[in-house]
């Protein structure tokens, strides 16, 4: 049986419902029935329901890769999970205020890369960014001196509101690995810049690229 006949059927028996019940009953069969089919037929759908075009359209496919190593997937989920916020204030109590921290030397700026995300996402998958991660947690714990502000940026996409909310979820894991890796959660702050800071001002899947990114600033007391 078709979905035209299933349509036919559904139709018939909205005598009940007013008209524009029925047209939206009709759609909404319309929708699933379809997707059923096409489901036989290998396609795939997204689940996340959209509310306006402001909203972000998804994953570009070309530039999704699921991980892979098996000896991440732990560390990344243990990483994933709320963290406690510094005790501190900045600009309080002897903690240095936000507008103090610098971006590291050049002596420095190995223990200190960017990080970058892919779409929509807020874990780090690249197998290499995780060990420079790492490394600086032990470069962290070895300096009890540095305090670190982590900051999330997005690419232009979706609404500032969303974005922000991203940029931040993004900083907030980078700082959760680090803290499950030994360092003084004391030390480390967040904050988000959404889109508001690109370092790619062009609107290429590239230029997207190099914005969804995490970077460092220091304090060194």
């Amino acid at each position: 049986m078709n979905r035209w006949i299933w349509l036919s059927l559904i139709f018939a028996c909205g005598c009940a419902h007013n008209s524009n019940q029925t047209w939206e009953d009709m759609k909404t069969a319309g929708r699933y029935m379809g997707r059923g089919f096409d489901a036989l037929l290998g396609k795939e759908y997204e689940s996340r329901m959209l509310s306006s075009d402001e909203e972000f359209l998804g994953p570009n496919d070309e530039e999704f890769l699921p991980l892979r190593d098996a000896d991440l997937k732990n560390l990344l989920a243990a990483a994933d999970g709320a963290i406690p916020q510094p005790r501190g204030i900045p600009g309080e109590k002897g903690v240095p205020s936000l507008k103090d921290f610098y971006a590291p030397s050049s002596i420095l700026r190995s223990f200190f890369p960017t990080i970058h995300f892919e779409t929509d996402d807020h874990v780090v998958r690249e197998r290499s960014e995780v060990q420079s991660l790492l490394r600086l947690a032990s470069f962290l714990k070895e300096h009890p001196n540095i305090y670190v502000v982590i900051e999330g940026n997005c690419d232009e996409r979706a609404s500032a509101s969303y974005n922000m909310a991203l940029g931040m979820r993004r900083a907030n894991f980078v700082r959760s690995l680090l803290v499950k890796n030994g360092v003084d959660l004391n030390r480390i702050y967040t904050i988000s810049n959404g889109k508001e800071r690109p370092v790619a001002i062009g609107h290429s899947a590239e230029d997207w690229k190099q914005n969804r990114r995490g970077e460092f600033r220091i304090f060194e007391k």
